[in-house]
């Protein structure tokens, strides 16, 4: 990857509308995919046994889910970072599919075999109520990896080539699929909740990569045309630059079935697990931003002057970004959200509330994580993130573990204490690590 900078000039200088022109495509399909989550759970509050089948979802069938996904979830950034040209493009595409249908058979063996009740009853000791609600729900939700693997990899390839507005097309396809599916499941009412979000979840992750196929032949003339790189793609080169990043997404995702597991283990389970998948869903509309803005770095620190500017935006996201939660949290509406839409039980609403309001400062440390990180992707340094992840697991498993043995505090308070705890470590340590290459880049 070439990182040298060329002789400036105010029209080569990156702007913030150009800043814009490619991170808010990318929140707008961030924002959207993050109210997946809270719909689905708001629909499964309202069908028989709300309380069982939210724990059930989000404490044990997405975190399974999730880390089997976890090795394919960088697949966005590694897309805009290398699909270049036509050969890198069909190379990575190839190597997508393997990973797609190697992880999508695990998925399936770990939903039909004991090592399903491995997991469950030993590893996160749930509690046996929702245990066979969440199989279901893991069983319906099969096709996740492979669809989810080949449309990052599609989406990547867009952002690279500048076509970043069609991954919100992609995620709008997603989520009326889900819709759909969820419309029509609280219309007959005979399905189960953990099962429904499962076939939801499923369905729109497959429609959503078919679209993503369909819509990447827009740019193929664009691929094809790229001049060949220089530093021509090898599955050699591939691999050192992807195993520290899909280590990392695997270790990052390890959070779901860690605090699943604490959780599990602390005073009055089924109700913190219930709370938790709730806000979890607003939390991830929190932290959206930053997510979205991993990629974005990784793009636009090819422009010219382009450190500088990003630099300066990050600062002015951070604030607007927290205006926003802060917004959300301290008036009526967070008591709205959990109240009428997400439908949870009277008594977990002000617990959800304040479970909320501890996670605010989430939305400043993701932007920052993602903007240090984006950093170091481009310059091919991976091994830092993984660092910074097991730092992240390191401070989160430390928390959990005082959580657990002191008995004293209800699970879903320290889940979000250590939670954002850890992303501060995570964030602290990106910043160290990236010092070099900001350096490189200022000068």
């Amino acid at each position: 990857m070439n990182h040298t900078q060329g002789l400036d000039s105010d029209a080569d200088k990156l702007t913030t509308k150009k800043i814009l022109k490619t991170w808010l495509p990318l929140v707008a399909s961030w924002m959207l995919m993050s109210m997946e989550l809270p719909t689905i759970n708001a629909i499964s509050a309202r069908l028989a046994d709300p309380k069982i089948n939210l724990a059930a979802y989000g404490g044990v069938t997405f975190p399974i889910a999730l880390t089997i996904e976890a090795p394919v979830l960088m697949l966005l950034a590694a897309s805009t970072a290398l699909s270049r040209d036509w050969y890198s493009y069909q190379k990575l595409k190839k190597i997508t599919l393997w990973m797609g249908v190697i992880l999508s058979l695990v998925h399936v063996l770990v939903a039909v075999t004991p090592i399903y009740d491995f997991i469950v009853t030993v590893l996160l000791q749930a509690p046996q109520e929702v245990i066979e609600p969440a199989r279901r729900g893991l069983l319906f939700l099969s096709p996740w990896t492979i669809a989810i693997a080949y449309r990052r990899f599609q989406q990547g390839t867009m952002i690279r080539f500048g076509h970043s507005k069609i991954v919100g097309e992609i995620t709008i396809v997603r989520l009326v699929t889900v819709s759909v599916v969820l419309a029509v499941g609280f219309t007959l009412k005979t399905i189960p909740g953990a099962s429904l979000a499962g076939l939801a979840q499923g369905l729109g992750v497959s429609f959503e990569a078919i679209y993503a196929g369909l819509r990447a032949r827009k740019i193929l003339p664009e691929i094809k045309a790229a001049p060949p790189v220089a530093d021509t793609f090898s599955t050699r080169k591939f691999m050192v630059f992807y195993i520290p990043l899909a280590l990392t997404s695997w270790l990052w995702l390890l959070w779901q079935p860690l605090i699943s597991g604490a959780v599990s283990r602390m005073p009055n389970p089924i109700d913190s697990l219930a709370t938790w998948s709730v806000v979890t869903g607003l939390l991830f509309v929190f932290r959206s931003p930053g997510v979205a803005f991993n990629e974005a770095v990784v793009a636009l620190l090819e422009e010219r002057r382009s450190f500088q500017a990003l630099r300066k935006f990050v600062w002015l996201a951070s604030a607007i970004t927290l205006g926003f939660a802060l917004l959300i949290v301290l008036t009526p509406f967070s008591e709205w959200w959990f109240t009428r839409f997400a439908n949870l039980p009277a008594n977990l609403v002000p617990l959800a509330m304040n479970v909320l309001a501890i996670g605010v400062p989430l939305t400043i440390i993701s932007l920052f994580i993602n903007f240090y990180q984006g950093i170091i992707v481009y310059f091919g340094k991976t091994r830092a993130v993984a660092e910074a992840v097991a730092i992240f697991l390191f401070v989160l498993g430390l928390i959990l573990a005082f959580g657990i043995f002191t008995d004293a505090y209800l699970g879903v308070y320290v889940a979000v204490t250590a939670f954002t705890a850890a992303h501060l470590a995570q964030g602290v340590w990106l910043m160290v690590r990236s010092r070099e290459q900001r350096q490189r880049l200022a000068a």
